[in-house]
């Protein structure tokens, strides 16, 4: 086998999670010796049309959730248990099958690695006899991302692990990783975060505003953080210039207020904080954790989200509220109890995987450097 590879990394604009990930990925690939890494957005380049109509309709999902046609939601959880080879399934599988074999033929990758969960990858691989590997960018285990032809599957946690052997993959199939996140989260020190939080005169608390897809609650959301008391609140919109515009009229009436759009050192901001109140993506849970920050959920989208935030919430790592009244008690009882911190920490801690695309990515290559007998 070729001991400078070439890898071809597959990812999908459905959020950035996907997108994220498969960059940590193809940075480390680079860094750890490959050849040629070549990141393709399938849905993107196989179905243009097809991409374009899904993504707007995943992002209005949340939107159209809160008034009651959670499609999105109702459509994960009547496929979640069903067999990769159902009709769904298997219409789906078909997305993508085209461009991949025509991207496989030109690049002649020797693996490819699945950031979101394209049923053509393993069939394609399969047929054409390349190595694949499928990353799982969440806490919940969905039936889309199984399929009996993967090589190799990455996950966040020994509970997924166990639920993919359940599924008849062996243990040798499945790496408990962790998440692949930034490389700026992962080169950020827990103990140089805890100095900066002890040190700081007031309590601070970070809100990602840009994550959720309805302004009209966070004026009251943050009206009700600020009644807590003595400490900061630091709204990051991103490019949601609907919720900026909003708490911008705020911001000269509370100066414990700021205020910020779209931010490029983000992990400077969660070093700083005292608890971070977000939506339940993967990448971004799994940022909080490596740095060991209390997490906030607020009305979890139906779907992988919210499975994302029932499991941390179950591992006493985060708390999920839906009410702003409720939130403000949460965080409150968090910042009154030291020792409740310190717990939350500590538990952080244990889920805490380090440096997962260098892990990844290095077992990637160990594995495609010298095959491995693996029993499917």
């Amino acid at each position: 086998m070729n001991i400078f590879p070439k890898i071809l990394v597959l990812t999908a604009g459905y959020g950035n999670g996907h997108l994220q990930a498969s960059q940590a990925l193809s940075e480390q690939f680079e860094k750890q010796g490959a050849k040629q890494v070549v990141t393709l957005d399938l849905m993107k380049e196989g179905h243009p049309l097809l991409n374009t109509i899904t993504i707007s309709l995943y992002n209005k999902s949340t939107q159209v959730a809160r008034m009651g046609l959670d499609y999105y939601g109702w459509s994960y959880y009547l496929t979640r248990e069903a067999e990769y080879d159902a009709l769904i399934n298997r219409s789906l599988n078909i997305l993508g099958r085209k461009k991949l074999f025509q991207y496989i033929q030109q690049i002649r990758p020797d693996a490819v690695v699945n950031t979101f969960p394209f049923g053509a990858t393993p069939e394609v691989c399969r047929t054409l006899g390349v190595s694949n590997f499928t990353v799982i960018t969440d806490y919940a285990l969905h039936s889309r991302w199984i399929h009996p032809e993967v090589d190799k599957y990455y996950v966040a946690t020994e509970v997924l692990q166990q639920q993919l052997m359940s599924k008849g993959f062996t243990k040798n199939q499945i790496h408990v990783s962790g998440i692949p996140i930034r490389k700026q989260f992962d080169e950020m020190k827990s103990d140089k975060q805890s100095v900066l939080v002890n040190n700081t005169k007031k309590k601070s608390i970070l809100v990602m505003a840009g994550d959720y897809g309805i302004s009209s609650y966070m004026e009251e959301m943050v009206l009700s953080l600020l009644a807590i008391g003595d400490h900061e609140i630091t709204v990051i919109c991103g490019r949601n210039e609907k919720v900026k515009h909003k708490l911008d009229a705020l911001q000269s009436f509370h100066p414990n207020l700021n205020v910020l759009g779209y931010v490029s050192n983000i992990h400077e901001y969660m070093s700083n904080t005292t608890c971070i109140v977000t939506k339940a993506g993967g990448l971004t849970l799994t940022e909080a954790i490596s740095m060991r920050i209390p997490i906030f959920i607020f009305k979890p989208y139906a779907g992988q989200e919210r499975e994302n935030a029932i499991f941390l919430s179950e591992q006493g790592v985060a708390s999920i509220s839906n009410h702003v009244d409720e939130l403000a008690a949460q965080i409150k009882g968090l910042i009154d109890t030291p020792l409740l911190q310190s717990e939350i920490k500590s538990r952080m801690l244990a889920l805490k995987k380090t440096q997962a695309a260098s892990v990844i990515v290095h077992d990637i290559m160990e594995t495609i450097r010298q095959p491995i007998s693996v029993s499917v």
